[in-house]
Formats: C-alpha cells, sequence, structure tokens
C-alpha cells in the first residue's frame, strides 16, 4: 500500500535555480522525446525506443540534473502512449507548456540518495532543503519517491512542495454491519443539508473576501504590465486566491473526516448541478 505525503519546502536561491532547472529540463527531454517518437512514426511507421541518456551528448547540460528525473519522463511518455492504445477516451500525448503544464519532476529513492530529516529534506544535485513536516512519519514507511512541484497557473505563489511516497503495510478495515446512515442532499445556501435537519453551516470564505479581493486586483490593473509592481501585485492577488482555496479544501476534509468518524454509511443525492444551472 502506497501512501503519500504533501509538504511545504523552503528552498533558497541556490537550491530555487536547481529545482526550476531541472523542471525545464524535464519539460524540454519530454517534449523532445515526443517529437521524435513523432516523426520516426511517420518515416518508419515503427515506434522509437528513446531515452535519456541519448540526447545527453548533444544537450550537454541535462547533465547538471537529476538523472532519475529525466529517467521518470521516459516513463511518463511512454506511460501517457500505452494508455492511448489501450485506454479508449484517452487523447494523444500532448507537448508540455512552458506557462500552463504543471510544473514538476519526480525522482526515485535509490541507495540513499534521499534523506528525510526533522527539518530538513536531502534530494540529489542539491543541499538538504529547509521543510515543514506537520505530521509524524512512521518509522516504518519505506521512503520511495519524492514530487518536487510550484504553484503555477491562477497561482503563481511561487511556493515549492515536495510529495513523499511511502511504502507502508495495507492497513485493511474488518467488515462491519452498518447502523448509523446519514443523507445529504445540495443546498443553495449552506452547500448541503443532511437528513437529520442539520446544515453543513459552509461560511462564504469567496464572499467575505470578495471585497478585499476586488481592491487588490484593481491596484494590479493600474499597475504597468511586465513591472516589478505588477509582478508584487500580481503574486499578492494569487496569494488571496490560494488562501480561499485552501480554506475551501481544510472545511471539506474537516466535514468529511466527522461524518466518516459518525456514520456508518453515508448517502448523497445525484444531481446534474450543471443542467440544473443551465435552467
Amino acid at each position: 500500500m502506497n501512501r503519500a505525503v504533501k509538504i511545504r519546502i523552503y528552498p533558497d536561491k541556490e537550491q530555487s535555480v536547481q529545482i526550476e532547472k531541472t523542471i525545464g529540463c524535464s519539460r524540454f527531454l519530454y517534449n523532445r522525446m515526443l517529437t521524435d517518437k513523432i516523426r520516426h512514426y511517420q518515416e518508419e511507421k515503427k515506434m522509437l525506443k528513446n531515452t535519456p541518456a541519448g540526447y545527453k551528448k548533444e544537450y550537454p547540460w541535462l547533465k547538471e540534473v537529476d538523472s532519475l528525473a529525466l529517467a521518470n519522463v521516459q516513463l511518463n511518455l511512454e506511460g501517457a502512449f500505452r494508455k492511448f492504445f489501450q485506454e479508449p477516451g484517452v487523447g494523444f500525448p500532448h507537448y508540455k507548456s512552458k506557462k500552463h503544464s504543471r510544473k514538476s519532476y519526480t525522482t526515485n529513492m535509490v541507495n540513499g540518495n534521499i534523506c528525510l530529516q526533522d527539518r530538513f529534506l536531502k534530494l540529489p544535485k542539491m543541499q538538504p532543503v529547509k521543510i515543514k513536516l506537520h505530521r509524524m512519519i512512521p518509522e516504518e514507511w519505506k521512503l520511495k519517491s519524492v514530487t518536487v512541484s510550484k504553484t503555477v497557473s491562477k497561482e503563481p505563489s511561487g511556493k515549492y512542495f515536495a510529495s513523499l511516497l511511502f511504502d507502508c503495510e495495507n492497513q485493511t478495515a474488518e467488515k462491519r454491519q452498518a447502523e448509523k446512515f446519514l443523507g445529504i442532499d445540495f443546498a443553495m445556501h449552506g452547500m448541503c443539508v443532511f437528513s437529520t435537519g442539520e446544515r453543513a453551516g459552509y461560511p462564504m470564505f469567496y464572499r467575505n473576501a470578495e471585497k478585499k479581493l476586488a481592491r487588490e486586483q484593481r491596484k494590479l490593473s493600474r499597475c504597468e504590465k511586465g513591472s516589478r509592481n505588477y509582478q508584487k501585485q500580481k503574486k499578492k492577488v494569487a496569494l488571496y486566491h490560494e488562501k480561499i482555496k485552501n480554506q475551501r479544501k481544510d472545511f471539506q476534509h474537516k466535514l468529511s473526516h466527522s461524518l466518516a468518524e459518525d456514520y456508518d454509511a453515508v448517502c448523497v443525492e445525484d444531481l446534474n448541478l450543471k443542467g440544473m444551472a443551465g435552467g
């Protein structure tokens, strides 16, 4: 059984450069390998079996980043092609955009190259990175891989995270007879209403922050696009959006956890919300 723990990391300037370089090399290699596979198939009608090692001679700067991160690029591309050929409805592998794609890379635990301590995480090709470990990791869990990511798209706050994948024992719960049931119905106000007559009491996080957010967005619109003040204000607005998203996620997790602890079975009404909104 695998379990993942996502933590916040605080790289310094040198470490941030190395992370950005690894992310950029991974994206470049993915796109280049995809291009070569397409071109080779068009010419030879066969699938090209290319590896990251074949590109390091032409692009020596690929040697500056973690080789396991590049190896995972090959695995991800091969997995994308495998899904395309085997699973109906899966589209053809597409290129990774510099602006809109998820900024991340994955490295594997090999011969102690990754080390997790109380306040630091040792990653390949860099010094230990400062982290904030919000929960205790059991000693029997074995670290398998680490995915380093950076917030982008609608939330360009520049925060870095590390998702730690552990191998742990399968903890299967014993089946028991369901005795306590709860029904949940959609509600326009308060998110949902329970069969007990109570409501979830969802705080309107966005509505509460709407005035402050509008004020910061007006400041952003007055800044010269591309200037230093524009980038600072853009990050400030992104942090407001990120805070609202985290508040929603925190509320939902706490609510779902409390329901799972108090009831044996939960039934949710199946509604086509998009259809209701369109009507």
